[in-house]
């Protein structure tokens, strides 16, 4: 489309080249008289009218088309596209009507001496007929411009999220690098978070280059990101310390209780001494490796201690948090099963003692649980009775095998402990059933 505003302003000079002949009577001009001055007087009306309509048609057209240069920005949808393909349609008819005003303005020069009534009479229909199509198509762009409310809102709602989205990033980003010299100054070198927040650099120069260059959208999510990565650099900076001396401390306490591993597990070979001279071999076979996997344990604990105390001196942080985990992991197995073995030698030599404390233990429980089992019942749930009833039987037959020349008492135990977990079980089941019921 032509430029509107230097449109506008083309008939003027005509005008005002015509204006000394009017006011001093220099020039040679003929007027017409009655009918005639008063015809060139309405086609000049006319033409006034119809550059009023031009001119409000040419504002409304940059304004709107402001508004869709806002919502692009931002918007990618297929609403905004339609809004954009629709408007290019509306501003091809903007350009219609706009010749047509153009070329009636040309056809007719309305300060001619010698204008003839006809022709002032055809002039003035021709700009009376292109003033009502403008006014039709500013119409048109009005009823377009309400529609684009919710879209514009949209738009400028994001827009106005720019600014301060990027100067959060930026604040974020000197309140990681002030975090980062803090902890430097205390002789941390924080090499992999000054890594972490040089990568974040060429993120700043698009920020800086801002929205026109990489959208408002896509400046918007950088914001977001590198606001969000800077400080997760600032904030574990400001642990950082913190992080070192609880390493230190890990390190002086894993190393004392691996020492004291050490003297445990000395113990473990009289235990299973003893537990050979007065049990049956399936009382102890399965504790036989854990002199012999406790020392393993330990020497490989004390390893990875030195690499972990390694990683502390070079400030490798996360090597030496995951070497002092495996240590916690290793001496927490040793001690496990170190202590296993005292554990087996007391509850072996306690069931070999007295059994009638395990076997009425067991008893309770099954009794305990048939009573709920038959509670406001004539029979039981056969879910819950033959559960109930099998755990009978089996404690029966694990007493019958006490009775034999060389008792497995750490099988008995087992089993005891098996069926008060299967009859837990029951009594739990039972128990949610009911209370779903109730409701």
């Amino acid at each position: 489309m032509r430029d509107l505003c230097v449109l506008v302003l083309a008939p003027l000079p005509l005008l005002a080249a015509a204006l000394p002949l009017a006011v001093t009577g220099g020039g040679t001009r003929r007027w017409f008289g009655g009918r005639g001055e008063s015809q060139r007087a309405e086609a000049q009306a006319a033409k006034d009218a119809a550059a009023e309509a031009f001119y409000e048609l040419d504002t409304a057209q940059r304004d709107l088309k402001i508004s869709i240069e806002t919502i692009t920005a931002v918007d990618s949808s297929p609403a905004a596209r339609k809004a954009v393909e629709d408007f290019a349609a509306l501003g091809r008819r903007i350009d219609e009507a706009s010749h047509a005003y153009i070329t009636a303005v040309d056809a007719h020069d309305l300060d001619r001496d010698d204008l003839e009534p006809s022709v002032a009479s055809r002039a003035r229909a021709e700009l009376t007929s292109a003033k009502e199509q403008l006014i039709r198509v500013k119409g048109e762009l009005d009823r377009f411009g309400a529609g684009l409310g919710p879209l514009l809102g949209s738009a400028e709602t994001q827009l106005a999220r720019l600014a301060p989205a990027v100067e959060r990033a930026r604040q974020a980003l000197l309140g990681a690098s002030n975090a980062l010299d803090s902890v430097r100054a205390s002789g941390l070198r924080a090499d992999d978070l000054a890594a972490r927040l040089a990568a974040l650099a060429p993120e700043l120069t698009k920020l800086n280059q801002g929205a026109g260059r990489h959208g408002v959208t896509e400046t918007l999510q950088r914001a977001d990101r590198v606001l969000r990565d800077a400080e997760a650099v600032r904030a574990e900076a400001e642990k950082l310390p913190e992080r070192a001396a609880e390493i230190d401390r890990r390190l002086v306490t894993l190393r004392t209780r691996a020492q004291a591993l050490t003297t445990r597990s000395a113990s473990v070979e009289p235990v299973l001494s003893e537990l050979r001279r007065r049990f049956s071999a399936a009382c102890w076979q399965d504790l036989q490796p854990v002199p012999e996997q406790a020392a393993v344990n330990v020497r490989r604990a004390e390893e990875k201690l030195k690499e972990a105390a390694q990683a502390r001196d070079e400030q490798r942080w996360a090597d030496a948090t995951s070497r002092l985990s495996t240590v916690r992991a290793l001496l927490n197995a040793t001690d496990e099963a170190v202590s296993a073995a005292g554990d087996r030698l007391r509850r072996l030599d306690g069931v070999a003692k007295d059994p009638q404390q395990e076997i009425e233990r067991t008893r309770f429980a099954i009794r305990d649980a048939q009573r709920l089992a038959m509670a406001g019942r004539q029979t039981p749930e056969p879910r819950h009775a033959r559960p109930l009833d099998d755990a009978v039987a089996r404690l029966d037959q694990a007493i019958t095998a006490l009775e034999h020349r060389h008792p497995d008492y750490w099988h008995f135990l087992t089993v005891t402990e098996g069926l008060r977990r299967t009859v837990a079980d029951v009594v739990a089941d039972i128990r949610e059933e009911r209370g779903a019921g109730s409701h």
